[in-house]
């Protein structure tokens, strides 16, 4: 899984060893606005799911999971991670969290093209996907400006595709 670098951004290989860095960026309950997960209870928590994630693939070995910690180049602080799910069809479904204080700042958009532009080169990812809160407005302007479009709504959500 290589590294990625943006103009701003770092994005590394989510390990175990960013459970704390991460603890403190996901603390923040106002980021779970709009995604379907709670505030990690404890570092300890993070660190055993990141564990399993730096295998970077599912127990059955039919995807791949592709986990980025994302980095402000220039103090070195983590602002957030991506992910992606690449299934043995050619197909992505992307995620992405920034922290309350880095959302705005387009971070988030330098970062999933980097991510995008990775998946296609070294994965062989043909089709994207991404599934958001229907009322997060800042998340469906960030994947239209990257070309993605809206293909169905599922529970409250609305489903892209690039």
């Amino acid at each position: 899984m290589n590294r990625l670098t943006t103009e701003r951004l770092d994005l590394e290989p989510l390990e175990a060893r960013h459970a704390l860095e991460m603890f403190s960026v996901l603390g923040d309950p106002a980021i779970y606005r709009f995604i379907d997960e709670s505030v990690p209870v404890a570092p300890e928590t993070l660190e055993k799911r990141y564990q399993m994630l730096e295998g970077r693939a599912s127990p059955d070995g039919r995807q791949s999971w592709l986990n980025w910690i994302v980095r402000e180049r220039s103090s070195g602080r983590a602002v957030g991670y991506v992910q992606a799910t690449v299934g043995e069809d050619a197909q992505a479904d992307i995620a992405y969290v920034f922290a309350t204080e880095a959302q705005g700042r387009g971070f988030a958009r330098e970062s999933v093209r980097a991510t995008l532009a990775e998946l296609g080169a070294s994965h062989g990812v043909a089709t994207y996907r991404a599934r958001v809160d229907a009322r997060n407005e800042r998340s469906i302007r960030l994947l239209r400006g990257l070309g993605f479009e809206r293909v169905g709504s599922n529970r409250g959500d609305d489903l892209f595709a690039k």
